[in-house]
This record gives structure tokens, sequence and C-alpha cells, in this order.
């Protein structure tokens, strides 16, 4: 997919990018291939891979959840940006907060966020556990995203407590998105949570199936959530 033909595609959608927005995800482009030189910041370098498999990607999530609404994001693990970053390039008004565990992805953040003139973002170098426990952090955001971080079990752990009560949480999974759900449901209760709608798709072009799950935050979370650095992937709630 390359930049005319992503364009295109958000257009059928309903999303129309002005030529400012289009020159952010070009630059975009440009600074994750050339910092990807210094750190492992994705697999995928070519332009229509990152445009599709990325940004496209990414962007899939306002199909099925209004971003248009004034709102505060945080993302969870969200590495070189995704989703919320070429969310944050469509729909300027919404305020970004990012959560990651490594220090050099964050420094990658900061220099992006500069070169794309991008206002209302913040980045933590932090695990989404001990962040989760801030009582600055927790139960504030309006919507909590992950893409592809851990299986759903796990997510929830990390997501669920910091979604604001009446707020969602949104994970945007592959094509096992319905195992996970089997075996997370659980963990999204406990957590509390309530799966309000899975939707599945595929990408243009390659066809490859992706899911959305929104999970709306019904309930407090109980305080000895999310548990310590590394408990929730050795010990799901199952």
């Amino acid at each position: 997919m390359n930049p005319t033909q992503f364009a295109a595609e958000l257009e059928k959608k309903g999303i129309l990018l002005t030529d400012r927005q289009l020159e952010q995800f070009s630059i975009y482009f440009e600074t994750l291939v050339e910092w990807n030189e210094k750190i492992n910041l994705t697999a995928l370098t070519a332009e229509e891979d990152v445009y599709l498999k990325h940004f496209y990607d990414s962007i899939s999530a306002a199909l099925y959840h209004d971003f248009t609404k004034k709102q505060h994001i945080c993302d969870v693990g969200a590495g070189a940006g995704f989703p919320s970053l070429p969310l944050k390039i469509c729909f300027p008004h919404l305020k970004v907060t990012i959560v990651d565990s490594l220090q050099k992805r964050i420094g990658f953040l900061n220099h992006l966020a500069t070169e794309l003139e991008l206002t209302d973002v913040a980045f933590y170098h932090d695990r989404a556990e001990t962040f989760g426990k801030n009582s600055k952090f927790r139960e504030s955001f309006d919507t909590v995203m992950a893409r592809a971080v851990a299986r759903m079990s796990v997510l929830s752990e990390l997501c669920l407590p910091l979604a604001k009560k009446n707020g969602v949480f949104i994970a945007m999974k592959g094509a096992q998105a319905k195992d996970e759900l089997q075996t997370g449901k659980t963990a999204v209760q406990v957590l509390g949570g309530e799966i309000d709608s899975t939707h599945t798709f595929t990408l243009p072009e390659e066809n490859s199936e992706r899911s959305i799950v929104v999970i709306t935050k019904k309930r407090q979370t109980p305080k000895k959530y999310p548990r310590k650095p590394g408990t929730p992937n050795k010990e799901p709630i199952e």
C-alpha cells in the first residue's frame, strides 16, 4: 500500500487526510526507518508494509470506535507508537499517553513527536503493572489500547486498571482473538470489564485477518490488580 492508496482507502472509510497529515505520515515513515537502524523498532521497513501493516492497521480501530470525540487515550506497550500515534495524526484533538518498558523506544517517541509537531502527547518509561498501580494514572483514561502485546487474559490485567469507569479497553488482535477471549473472559470480569463487541475484518490487499475487541469498564478494578511485574504473564487469571 503506497501513500496514495493509503489515503484513498481511508477516504472510503470516511477518514479524509489533509496534505499536512499525509506529510506527517511520510515523516513518521522516514523517522521510523532511520531509527530502526539504531534500535529494533519494527521488522517491517518497506514503505508498502509500514503504510498497510502499521499505519492503516492502527487506524482501523477508528472504524469500530468513535475517535472524533475528545478523549484521553493510554496506549500500553506501544513500541514505535502503534496504534495511538497514527490515530493522533488522523484525530489531532486526541490526548495520548504511551507507556513502554524500553527507554530507547521512549527516546524514539519523544524525537518523533517533535518531528511531527504533536501536542498533548506524553511518554512514560515504565512497566504496565507499575503504571497501573500509580494513583495518578489508575482509572483515569477514557480509552485504553494495546496492539498485539500479550494474550487477552494477560492484557486485561495490564490495561483494565487504567480505564476509568464507563471507559473502554480496545484490544487489537490477529486471527486468534476468539480463542483468546474464551480463556480471557474470566480476567475481563474479575478486572471490572464486560466484553462489548468483537469485530473481525481483513486488511486490504493482503487479506490477513484482524480482530478488534471492545471491552467496557463497568466496575472498579480490585486494588490488588495489576499484580507485580511479570506475575500476570506467569500466572494469568484464567
